[in-house]
């Protein structure tokens, strides 16, 4: 008797069910992946590179403060971008880090935002151009800065006016996080002064942070940044050096007290913020830019090309009509 071929199964004589939907849509992001774009801000040797290292675990950007305890702090000159691709069980997000000169070093610092808020416009101007191109791409690279991460020096004193009117361009035109550097230096009682006293004067001079309330979250997401609201601005220490505790290797900074663990929430936030930009709110932040900041942006650009067509329209129809 003949053997009766088998025929192979394909995924369409499997389960029917609109709801597999949503593991189609995975793959296909799975496959394209994902895009972060970060922006630190903030004073020249505040340890914003470090930083930044410490949250990928990666060496991403050269850091630009003293190797040595004798050496010149070294500047970050201009506004450089940096890009890696990290994968991490098998998801792959491209990686941008955009580190920008440290502000207020000048002896006039009038406009020294002026800079950075053009390159975030310039971002958004570039996506915008790509999207009202006649054949444009399926996908269109997105370099919109989705995260500025506002470092602020550990004074305990509070923020300076150069601090406020920095972070009220910046929130203008971007999701701002504020971070305290090197928190470190400061005790538990004087960082917990000095985070009601920042987010005091945030409230007095109007400056809106990420995250935003919206009414199309759930209440789980509405409880969830209400306690990240209550962490703002992160206290956090970074540091890419090993150090041994206890038997067991942790990235801290060793002082003359002991050891600082990056990752103990007893010493400072730096786990808060970690889970914030990468676990809960990665993201609400790329979702936040394209449907506020970057829509803003564009209904004043979109606004400004109708305007300037009707003038140049009415001075047409008013050369033709002397040419009568």
């Amino acid at each position: 008797m003949a053997a009766v071929a088998q025929t192979p199964h394909t995924p369409l004589e499997g389960y029917v069910g609109f709801d597999s939907i949503t593991s189609q849509i995975e793959a296909k992001l799975l496959k394209r992946g994902f895009a972060l774009n970060i922006m630190v801000v903030g004073q020249t040797g505040l340890g914003k590179s470090t930083l930044v290292n410490t949250l990928f675990s990666s060496h991403l950007i050269e850091s630009k403060g003293r190797l040595e305890s004798h050496e010149a702090v070294r500047k970050t000159t201009e506004i450089h971008p940096v890009s890696h691709l990290v994968i991490e069980n098998g998801v792959k997000l491209r990686l941008n880090i955009v580190d920008t000169p440290g502000y207020g070093d000048q002896v006039n610092n009038d406009n020294c935002w002026d800079p950075i808020v053009k390159y975030i416009k310039d971002q958004h101007s570039a996506y915008l151009r790509k999207e009202l191109t006649a054949m444009r791409d399926r996908y269109i690279a997105d370099t919109r800065i989705h995260v500025c991460l506002f470092f602020i020096n550990p004074t305990g004193h509070g923020l300076r006016p150069i601090d406020v009117a920095v972070m009220k361009k910046l929130s203008d035109v971007v999701n701002v996080v504020p971070v305290i550097a090197k928190s470190d230096s400061l005790t538990l009682d004087e960082r917990d002064l000095f985070k009601e006293r920042i987010r005091a004067e945030m409230q007095y001079n109007n400056i809106r942070v990420y995250p935003f309330d919206n009414e199309e979250y759930e209440d789980e997401e509405r409880e969830l940044n209400e306690r990240i609201r209550a962490l703002i601005p992160f206290a956090v220490v970074g540091s890419e050096k090993q150090v041994v505790i206890d038997g067991k290797s942790v990235r801290g900074r060793k002082n003359r007290y002991g050891v600082i663990n990056v990752e103990n929430e007893n010493h400072c936030e730096f786990v808060y913020l970690r889970n914030f930009l990468t676990r809960t709110h990665l993201q609400d932040l790329i979702e936040t830019t394209a449907h506020i900041h970057y829509e803003q942006f564009r209904s004043k650009q979109l606004l400004a090309l109708k305007e300037s067509s009707s003038r140049q329209q009415a001075q047409q129809q008013a050369q033709q009509s002397n040419g009568v």
